[in-house]
């Protein structure tokens, strides 16, 4: 009953062979089956047929092995395979149970059927030798009972039943028989006791059960029952084009009505639907789309009482072409691809097969797309073969092939000789060989083609060279890799096949400094970052870190780190110092260069607070402020300074208060500098309302706070004033800078002598730029003091 549908896929012939005749094909054609089951001790054939260009020869596979002939077994001479005396395990013989496989070669290549699977009828077994009575032995009049035989057997067993030894009539619509070994009596009548007996037959055997006794009483109460499912569908796993059946018996008082629905909403249909007995749900040539869970209902007549159960049916479906891969011919050295795309339920698993060998990925041969598309580069002579696509899945299998030819020109030359790679650097590999045996006057030049030995063949990449050439000098590789190179030669009327690959690898070298950056967490901490370098770890690599005040002789460390970290804090340092931090990598074959950084946390803590927070990532080159950057700074201030009392000596009411460009002048010029970089230092003046009108951007320090961050030698006093001429140092130019003009109030007394100390911080400032006079209403005549410093 649940045999499924003839399809039009390659089957297996069982029984007598019958003769075909003969066509002429590029390649064999097998037409196979897929399941048997035979009794123990009966001859069996298998036939095989087969359709190609002769001589075709014709073997057998059992379990993926060769099946040579004996006195078992015997090769028909129209290729059939003939078991005389199926077998199962006993006496030392082997089984004659397992998967065969028709195997068919001709000149054009090789191809493997699919699989039959041949198993020994079994006689049916009962699981309980009594029916199974969902019902007390004692029923009332216009109740339900039902019968369940439990058997087993190969072939499935067709199950009938017997009252009191006499098979019951199945045109009585009360008594419903399912498929699955079950009769259900609706209805009962005082007739309908007896004893009944389930009767299992299959090729095999015949079995009949023990009985069981049913009586029925006399009419019922008809008292109120509640509605109540007695048995509620099962889960069915089924392969498409099978009949699903779902049971559901309900009993109560009145009598419920059996409803069915979806448990997602969507409609049943009723194509291929019938209702057996009184709820039974009956799905014919079931689909993938009638998989779903099914809820029975039995709802109490002229209510919405009801009692629910449900059943989850799942439809499977053979593995089946939605496209065939097609025969090509492609030219020697080109690349050939095949694409094969399968559905079923579950999805199938797609193999490959090249003249019946199963074909992995590997050297030249790629699988992509769940296997579905198999590619092939650089094809040669050995290439030329029938490849099959072989989907499968738990409810089937199904085969396609194609066959694949090289096109060769006549008068090619061979391959090139005596191929060689020889390193020569840590990016550099040198390439010889020599010009093939036969067919060079045509010749017309070389490609090398390189990849690197880890990379898939789509990732080479070819260097064409002239055809007096016969070596070649590759540059720019990677350290420490290996390369897999291999020549063609070429002609105008095609190309050679391939020489036989060579690898090499590169020379290994020291790593190159890595780029470090230092961010300043607190008045005693630091954070260093960096990029991390998974090439390290290839070779048994990592960094070193070392640091000290810069006042002193020896580093602390190395610590070593590994190749995935990219960043270390350093704590517990010293406030007032200036630290030198170094950072290295290394490998196996040595230490790179160091990357050196420079850092002072002094007032780090009120530098905070006057800046805020930088990313230190994005102004990297900023944090690299070195000492002698820092005193040059210094001395510029103090210059300024200078400057500013001289022209206030000589009448001018403003004061100098800072040089432009100061910036640029603390740090060797390393890039743009930010102007939110704690580490960099400016001269803050009191200049304001004339700065914004004339729309310059000024930075402004306390020069307080300049001295506090770096006292001069031998001052006595914080607060004293910091001479240009304790300070010399000419290591950077000083560039072009600007005056600041400040203007005192007519309260504010004018600053004395040449005291170097910072001008009031309230008055109103003016911009004096180089060669500018100041306005005659406000100040009197100066001239510039900076002019040409």
């Amino acid at each position: 009953q649940n045999k499924p549908k003839s399809r039009p896929n390659p089957y297996l012939l069982l029984g007598p062979p019958v003769p075909l005749p003969a066509r002429l094909q590029t390649r064999p054609q097998l037409a196979l089956q897929v399941m048997m089951l035979q009794v123990p001790g009966q001859p069996i054939i298998l036939g095989c047929r087969v359709e190609g260009t002769p001589p075709v020869r014709i073997t057998w596979r059992k379990n993926g092995m060769e099946l040579l002939e004996s006195t078992h077994s015997t090769l028909l001479a129209n290729g059939s395979l003939m078991i005389h005396h199926f077998q199962l395990d006993g006496g030392g013989s082997p089984s004659d149970e397992g998967d065969y496989e028709c195997v068919a070669q001709n000149r054009f290549g090789l191809v493997v059927s699919r699989k039959a699977r041949i198993q020994a009828a079994t006689v049916c077994i009962f699981h309980t030798h009594v029916p199974i009575l969902y019902q007390p032995p004692v029923g009332e009049e216009g109740g339900v009972a039902r019968f369940q035989c439990q058997i087993h057997g190969l072939p499935k067993p067709l199950i009938t039943w017997e009252k009191n030894r006499v098979p019951i009539d199945t045109d009585d619509e009360r008594y419903t028989l399912l498929p699955k070994g079950v009769l259900q009596i609706t209805g009962l009548r005082a007739e309908d006791s007896g004893v009944f007996h389930c009767v299992a037959s299959n090729i095999a055997s015949v079995r009949v059960s023990h009985g069981a006794r049913l009586t029925v009483s006399g009419s019922g109460s008809g008292a109120y029952k509640e509605p109540t499912i007695l048995v509620g569908p099962e889960n069915l796993t089924l392969t498409v084009h099978q009949t699903a059946v779902l049971e559901c018996v309900a009993t109560g008082n009145p009598r419920p009505i059996v409803s069915w629905s979806r448990l997602d909403g969507r409609p049943i249909g009723v194509e291929g639907i019938q209702v057996l007995g009184t709820g039974n749900l009956i799905i014919s040539d079931v689909t993938v789309q009638h998989s779903g869970v099914y809820v029975c209902a039995a709802n109490r007549p002229g209510t919405r009482v009801r009692r629910t159960a449900q059943g989850r049916l799942v439809v499977q479906a053979p593995a089946e072409f939605v496209q065939h891969p097609q025969s090509i011919s492609r030219p020697a050295g080109t690349t050939a691809m095949f694409t094969c795309q399968a559905q079923g339920e579950p999805p199938p698993h797609v193999t490959w097969l090249k003249n019946g060998q199963v074909l992995g990925p590997g050297g030249h041969v790629r699988l992509k797309n769940n296997n579905s598309t198999l590619t092939i580069s650089g094809i040669g002579p050995e290439d030329e073969a029938i490849y099959q696509c072989v989907a499968e899945n738990s409810a089937g299998s199904s085969q396609a092939s194609a066959r694949l030819t090289v096109l060769w020109a006549e008068g090619l030359p061979g391959p090139p000789l005596n191929v060689q790679a020889v390193s020569v650097s840590s990016t550099e590999v040198r390439v010889s060989w020599n010009e093939p045996l036969v067919n060079t006057k045509e010749i017309i030049g070389y490609v090398l083609h390189i990849r690197k030995a880890a990379d898939p063949p789509e990732l080479e990449y070819q260097e064409a060279l002239s055809k007096s050439t016969f070596q070649h000098l590759l540059s720019d590789l990677e350290p420490s890799t290996a390369y897999s190179f291999y020549i063609k030669a070429y002609t105008p009327r095609g190309a050679s096949s391939a020489s036989a690959p060579v690898l090499a690898s590169t020379l290994g070298e020291a790593p190159a400094p890595p780029p470090l950056s230092v961010r300043v967490l607190g008045s005693s901490s630091l954070q260093l970052l960096w990029e991390p370098w998974p090439r390290l770890a290839q070779h048994e690599g990592g960094f070193k870190l070392l640091y000290r005040p810069a006042s002193r002789a020896s580093f602390t460390g190395p610590i070593l780190l590994p190749a995935t970290v990219s960043s270390y804090n350093l704590s517990q340092l010293d406030p007032t110092a200036v630290y030198e931090v170094k950072l290295l990598a290394y490998n196996q074959h040595g230490e790179g260069n160091a990357t050196v950084r420079f850092v002072s946390l002094r007032g780090a803590s009120e530098r905070t607070a006057l800046s805020p927070p930088c990313d230190c990532r994005k102004e990297e080159a900023t944090n690299q402020t070195s000492t002698t950057g820092i005193v040059i700074g210094i001395h510029i201030g103090v210059t300024c300074i200078i400057f500013c009392v001289l022209f206030l000596l000589f009448g001018q009411r403003g004061r100098v208060l800072l040089c432009k460009d100061v910036e640029n002048q603390l740090s060797p010029p390393q890039g743009a500098r930010s102007p939110r970089d704690p580490g960099i230092l400016a001269l803050n003046g009191a200049g304001r309302g004339e700065r914004a009108q004339l729309g310059r951007d000024k930075k402004r320090v306390d020069a307080k706070e300049l001295e506090q961050l770096f006292p001069p030698a031998g001052a006595q006093d914080p607060g004293a004033p910091v001479l240009c001429e304790e300070t010399q140092f000419s290591r950077l130019p000083l560039e072009g800078f600007s005056l600041l003009e400040e203007m005192m109030s007519e309260a504010k007394a004018p600053c004395p002598g040449p005291a170097a100390t910072l001008p009031p911080q309230d008055a109103g400032p003016g911009l004096l730029s180089e060669g500018q006079a100041p306005r005659p209403s406000t100040a009197p005549t100066a001239q510039p003091a900076c002019s040409g410093q």
